[in-house]
């Protein structure tokens, strides 16, 4: 999936209730589902995204049809944690955002990836 292929038109956003005011949001993702682009093997995991809104806040109902695009998406751990962060980014433009995504173990070996990001102040 490139950039012009990015499923990021599927996000909706609404105003923040409180844009004056620092509170944390956190979205529990439990079924995340993508590819592992070398063994075509299903990858399953659980992704938190919390974050300070700024102006607006994403919208669950889209988010969930945003994340189920990614049910056939070849990616590594890396690359689908930090497009999906990069996405959250581009939609909402957060105080502050952190994704961590879990992944079910295979083959004995289990994977975490956090990404985070800050904005930067004018």
């Amino acid at each position: 999936m490139s950039e012009t292929e990015s499923p990021r038109h599927l996000l909706e956003t609404f105003e923040n209730p409180y844009p004056n005011r620092d509170y944390v949001m956190e979205t529990v993702c439990p079924e995340f589902t993508s590819v592992c682009p070398k063994t075509g093997q299903p990858d399953f995991g659980t992704l938190v995204i919390s974050y300070i809104p700024d102006k607006v806040c994403f919208e669950l109902k889209s988010l969930k049809m945003y994340l189920q695009s990614y049910r056939n998406v070849g990616a590594f751990y890396e690359d689908v944690t930090n497009r999906i962060l990069d996405d959250l980014i581009a939609v909402t433009d957060p105080r502050w955002i952190e994704l961590r995504a879990d992944f079910t173990p295979r083959g004995g070996i289990s994977s975490s990836v956090t990404a985070t990001h800050q904005k930067e102040e004018d």
